[in-house]
């Protein structure tokens, strides 16, 4: 329909007739006894002209949806309103015409105001009639509705709201200048898109989901007319309720739906089969925010993009501006959740552990180069507290003996982000590679040797009554699992068998607050205080001597972007959950984005990554491993791997990390309730979580090599041969070595054609680094051979054997 023109005759006549009626027939309208005071006839003569007529420019409240990564299946929607606009061509024919037909059947004929129903309700409302009118059109209503959405304190809501002469006279004024400015079409489709329905539905888009559960161009005309018939009452006109079920009805069918054939909109045909249909009795629950996720699985990814929201000020100076942000902004949120990634990692889990299990098996996921969040999956449900069928006690007694729930098998603390009261968990060697890092920064290269002892005696203070402390000492003297490694290694080979006596002495001779500062820089997130107050006291960090073996609480999500950074060419970016954020007119956001800094070298991630992946089975491009500890990694993955398995003490956590080009995924074995638990946990369970889910990640990917280092004597230093001492006298070989530059001591006997006590031969043999280790290997003693032995020897050796 074309917008009916508004002639200045008649916007000057409806002026001039609203100013001299608006004090006494409003008042009449809404409050009779006011018409007899005369007060009402100065307000109308005198204010009305004052009043202003231009409405603030507002946006009511919309649902914010987020998405996954595919662009089209939704996660969940936020909201304070359940309301989203739609075009009024969007909607059925009948939406706007039984709207009409319900409040304002004279909306095409006036300039906003209505005088003819202004007059009705004064005779109305002056008589001796119970039940009083308004005469409020439907301009008059969208023009309060609006007030109220623009309103800036409270006190102007109730302004807009109250029923008072004022406010009738304030929307007679704002309502005149409304229809200077829209169309018939465009109020009424603004009305539409703001008028409430009850039952959290706003707008006609909400109505027609919650009472319906289609769109709204799909409505059918008994269906619009009911709809439009509870605008004027929505709780009392609530077809869910009996009461309600009943006035409904009735004004569908006697008021609304007749109105609609007197008004040409509907034959009685049409209108006799409207009601005929049915008017719900039940209505869909509307869901909102993380615990109404459309797949329970969702929902710690969810809830760590809702965390994330709420720390970026961009959306606000503080919590509450951001929340209601999001919950009116009617954003489109593409997130980074991969779906199938996402679903793979919650059957992993599912195969290794129950959801009613105390302890939690976590996998977290990031994408290098990017930082985006890929998948975080439990072994929980995302689900708030059921009253009625409760989670057990607290699996810590002292927890229990308070009343404290544990957090199975529901739960949502964020086990796998961190905040709240979820801190972090000791993860054990995967802190390794900090060590690493720092050592390489500080130009120590891969082959740097030490020669690792069964037990160590460091430089650390700690108290002389731990258990650690060297005996009637208070010096830390940490050993390795197990009790053994001693040995000379690398950082290839000590990585790859997680030698804690390697690490250590390396960690003192780079200074355990380089080492920290490594892990501050690659995302490690400090919070419990302890922690804390280490991590930001370069003093205190100095004597942070257990910091390399993994004593400093973290979540798998920080830990999978720390490595991420690694495969990222030393590029740390945050972690987000966003792809691209769009407002409702359709503009980009760029917050959300991946914001990188560089951590490290190319050089040093690329050569730390090399050592990675030494542990997890593959073969290590500038090195060699000797060894592993999670080797059916490489197996099962099938591409270029790295990555790292963690323990801590009495083995109360189990980790493992593994990653390539693509992605890195963090897993950890835990009890979020009880730190101090008494349980072993295995790699049996988090390890094949992690990698068959890393494996099905990348089944069908392109195989990707990682990238050396440019400068390759940042894994191999400054090479020296070492001299062959075989069969010389351990004095003498010693001398020979020690006159190389290297450092020198005596090993175990082992088999060798050299006479016993001589030099068997050298561990490292062929080259090493200068000033690194050289162990000497004395010939053991051969056995006497029986009597009359035809392989007896004939006499000593006449001479050196060749190697």
């Amino acid at each position: 329909m074309r917008r009916r023109d508004h002639n200045i005759f008649a916007n000057a006549t409806s002026l001039l007739i609203c100013g001299l009626l608006a004090g006494v027939v409003v008042a009449a309208a809404a409050f009779p006894a006011a018409a007899m005071s005369g007060l009402a006839a100065k307000a109308g003569g005198e204010t009305f002209a004052q009043l202003p007529s231009e409405l603030k420019d507002f946006s009511s409240p919309q649902i914010t949806r987020i998405y996954a990564a595919d662009k089209k299946t939704q996660i969940s929607q936020f909201y304070d309103e359940f309301r989203s606009d739609v075009r009024l061509k969007d909607m059925s024919k009948f939406m706007p015409d039984a709207m009409i037909a319900a409040e304002d059947r004279e909306f095409y004929n006036h300039n906003g105001v209505d005088l003819k129903g202004v007059a009705r309700a004064f005779v109305n409302n002056s008589g001796k009639s119970e039940s009083k009118q308004g005469a409020s059109t439907i301009t008059m209503q969208y023009v309060r509705m609006s007030l109220a959405y623009s309103a800036t304190n409270p006190q102007e809501v109730v302004d807009a709201t109250k029923d008072t002469p004022k406010r009738k006279i304030t929307e007679m004024k704002y309502a005149i200048q409304v229809e200077k400015e829209l169309s018939k079409e465009q109020i009424i489709e603004r009305y539409l898109n703001i008028a409430p329905f009850g039952n959290q539905a706003y707008g006609v888009y909400a109505a027609s989901q919650v009472y319906f559960n289609k769109k709204p161009k799909d409505l059918t005309a008994g269906q619009a007319a009911m709809l439009a018939g509870m605008v004027k009452a929505p709780s009392s006109f609530n077809p869910t309720t009996k009461g309600g079920y009943d006035q409904i009805k009735q004004r569908r069918d006697n008021y609304i739906l007749p109105a609609m054939v007197e008004m040409g909109k509907l034959t009685q045909a049409q209108a006799d089969k409207a009601r005929k249909e049915a008017i719900p009795r039940q209505v869909k629950p509307v869901g909102n925010g993380c615990v109404s996720v459309a797949n329970n699985n969702w929902g710690f990814f969810c809830d760590y993009f809702y965390r994330w929201w709420m720390s970026q000020e961009a959306f606000g100076a503080t919590p509450y501006d951001r929340e209601r942000r999001l919950k009116s902004g009617g954003y489109r949120i593409i997130t980074t959740l991969d779906l199938s990634a996402q679903a793979d990692a919650r059957k992993r889990i599912n195969k290794r552990i129950k959801d009613d299990n105390k302890n939690a098996l976590l996998l977290a996921a990031t994408e290098p180069g990017t930082g985006k969040v890929r998948l975080l999956a439990a072994n929980r449900k995302y689900k708030l507290p059921d009253p009625a069928n409760p989670n057990p006690l607290s699996s810590d007694k002292k927890k229990a003996k308070a009343g404290v729930r544990a957090t199975y098998p529901n739960t949502t603390n964020p086990l796998l982000s961190g905040g709240g009261d979820i801190s972090g968990y000791q993860a054990g060697s995967v802190f390794k590679i900090f060590t690493i890092i720092a050592a390489l920064e500080k130009g120590y290269p891969l082959a740097w040797p030490i020669k690792a002892e069964k037990r160590y005696k460091s430089g650390y203070i700690i108290s002389s009554s731990n258990d650690s402390a060297c005996p009637g000492t208070h010096f830390w003297c940490p050993s390795n699992s197990g009790g053994g490694g001693a040995g000379v290694y690398n950082m290839h080979s000590a990585f790859a068998k997680s030698i804690n006596t390697y690490f250590v002495p390396l960690e003192e001779q780079v200074g355990a607050e380089n080492v920290v500062a490594v892990a501050k820089r690659f995302g490690v997130q400090f919070r419990v205080k302890q922690d804390a107050d280490f991590a930001n006291n370069s003093v205190a960090a100095n004597q942070w001597g257990a910091f390399t073996l993994g004593v400093s609480a973290s979540t798998p999500l920080d830990m999978a972007n720390a490595y991420a950074t690694l495969a990222g060419d030393g590029m740390y970016c945050e972690p987000t959950p966003i792809e691209q954020i769009t407002t409702q007119d359709g503009n980009k956001l760029d917050i959300g984005k991946p914001r990188c800094i560089r951590a490290t070298s190319k050089d040093v991630a690329r050569a730390a990554l090399d050592a990675a992946r030494c542990p997890v089975g593959d073969s290590a491009q500038m090195g060699r491993c000797g060894g592993a500890t999670a080797r059916q990694t490489k197996s099962t993955v099938k591409h270029p791997v790295f990555g790292k398995t963690g323990t801590t003490d009495a083995d109360k956590t189990a980790a493992l990390i593994a990653g390539t080009t693509s992605l890195v995924i963090a897993g950890y074995l835990v009890n979020p309730d009880w730190p101090d638990h008494r349980d072993r946990m295995s790699h049996d369970v988090v390890n094949p979580a992690v990698y068959q889910t890393l494996g099905d990640f990348m089944e069908g990917k392109p195989r990707e090599q990682f990238k050396e280092p440019e400068n390759r004597k940042i894994a191999f230093g400054d090479q020296r041969s070492i001299p062959n001492v075989e069969c010389d006298s351990i004095d003498d070989a010693r001398d020979r070595l020690e006159d190389a530059g290297f450092d020198v001591s005596v090993g175990s006997e082992i088999d060798s054609d050299c006479p016993p006590g001589t030099a068997a031969g050298t561990s490292p043999d062929g080259r090493t680094l200068k000033g690194g280790f050289v162990i000497i290997n004395p010939a053991k003693a051969k056995a006497a051979p029986p009597a009359g032995d035809p392989n007896a020897p004939g006499g000593p050796p006449s001479g050196r054997p060749r190697r």
